[in-house]
């Protein structure tokens, strides 16, 4: 959530955001009057709690006649001082609620705009020319299923649409990612992390998944537990309700979980193959920050990306996300989309977004610099979303007879196989 001071001081700055994100611009004044109901009934709860004890002090010092008078007064009291306290916890809980939905405030550099609205800010790697090599390539699944990696029949058989087997080589080549990427992060200074994949209510709605996001999110309505899209959630809620002191930051997590989304809204789109599915494994970085270092952690996280998709070998641009693509929580989104040769385009393989203290404020995640306790920033990048990583090398890196180079990168952790081979049927 936002600092309800800002709103105080700054609301068209407010109102400016949410117009660019295309949200409810009337929210802001809704919550403007809620938060000043909420301010003038806590005023009005304090000062007749204060004349309620002052007239309890008056009481055992007054003659039997001025004591029935200021009884019949605390009485009257008693009822004005439970109603100001309704009163109260209803603005409270109204400031909350619409406090929730608003969106984070964007960063005055992101372009404003949809979805197609964005900025390539860096372009990497070379686009093979297949004409020139004498070949047409083949897509993800044609090769996969080859090479004996996927099978989509049997995952529909037994859960539908949108899901998968990784078999044989498949199912290593995701363990090579996965080591590999939590190699990196191991590296560059994360913590591993295997984080829970199913979280508590808060938990999500602490990270802003149940907002405008919510249509994607698995409920589990018999126990009240979410599944998570991503462990950046469970990662987020790691250090909730708690103070980190300054000297202890940035706290960095590297966090390996399944994923699930419902895909809602999707119907049609990237159908054929693993690129869009239900249920994928993630490594995600994750990093608590102090707020004036939170941009430059953006950074970071954007080239520990870029170093992982360069040592892919893979072909990739970056691009600044538009205004109404944000999730709730980001004030600024960079987006790694590969080359995937048969769809003639880029598309989106990891994301690294810079939440400022919106979930830090939602979590009650808070920093300690000397006497100041106050939130701090989180921020999330994606290092390996699999299944989306194994479509981009398969297809990139696919040669004239269906194998597959593997990319240097990942030879030691295929136990030094340079080809996937097609496999007799």
């Amino acid at each position: 959530m936002i600092d309800l001071r800002l709103l105080r001081e700054d609301p068209d700055r407010v109102r400016a955001s949410q117009r660019a994100r295309g949200e409810d611009v009337d929210l802001v004044d809704a919550l403007l009057s809620a938060d000043e109901r909420r301010r003038s009934s806590g005023v009005r709860f304090d000062e007749l709690r204060s004349e309620q004890k002052s007239l309890g002090k008056l009481i055992p010092k007054a003659t039997p006649e001025e004591r029935a008078e200021l009884l019949g007064k605390a009485e009257q009291l008693k009822a004005d001082v439970k109603a100001a306290e309704a009163a109260q916890n209803e603005a409270d809980e109204e400031t909350r609620r619409l406090l929730l939905k608003l969106g984070n405030i964007v960063h005055p550099d992101v372009p404003v705009g949809g979805e197609e609205d964005f900025v390539v800010l860096e372009t990497h790697g070379t686009i093979r020319d297949f004409a020139a090599e004498g070949f047409e390539p083949k897509d993800h699944l044609e090769l996969g299923e080859a090479l004996g990696a996927i099978d989509v029949e049997r995952g529909a058989k037994v859960s539908g649409s949108r899901f998968y087997y990784l078999t044989g080589v498949g199912a290593l080549l995701e363990l090579a990612l996965v080591n590999a990427a939590i190699a990196q992060a191991t590296e560059a200074g994360f913590t591993p992390m295997l984080t829970p994949a199913l979280v508590r209510p808060r938990a999500m709605e602490g990270t802003g998944f149940l907002g405008q996001a919510s249509e994607n999110v698995y409920h589990l309505e018999k126990d009240d537990y979410y599944l998570v899209g991503t462990s950046e959630v469970p990662l987020a809620a790691y250090h909730m309700d708690e103070i980190v002191d300054a000297d202890k930051l940035p706290l960095r997590y590297a966090g390996f979980s399944p994923c699930f989304r419902r895909e809602a809204g999707t119907y049609g789109k990237d159908t054929r193959g693993i690129f869009r599915v239900h249920q994928f494994d993630k490594v995600e970085m994750f990093s608590y920050v102090a707020p004036e270092d939170a941009e430059n952690e953006h950074k970071r996280l954007l080239e520990w990306e870029k170093q992982w998709l360069t040592g892919l070998e893979l072909p990739f641009q970056v691009i600044d996300v538009a205004t109404g693509d944000l999730g709730a929580s980001a004030s600024r989104k960079f987006d790694c989309e590969a080359w995937i040769p048969t769809q003639g385009k880029y598309r989106e393989l990891t994301s690294a977004s810079n939440c400022d203290g919106f979930q830090a404020r939602r979590l009650s995640v808070r920093m300690r610099d000397g006497k100041q306790v106050k939130p701090l920033a989180t921020l999330n990048g994606t290092l390996c979303a699999v299944p989306r990583t194994i479509v981009a090398i398969l297809e990139n890196h696919q040669l004239a007879d269906g194998s597959v180079r593997v990319p240097e990168m990942l030879r030691p952790y295929l136990g030094g196989r340079e080809v996937l081979e097609p496999v007799a049927k």
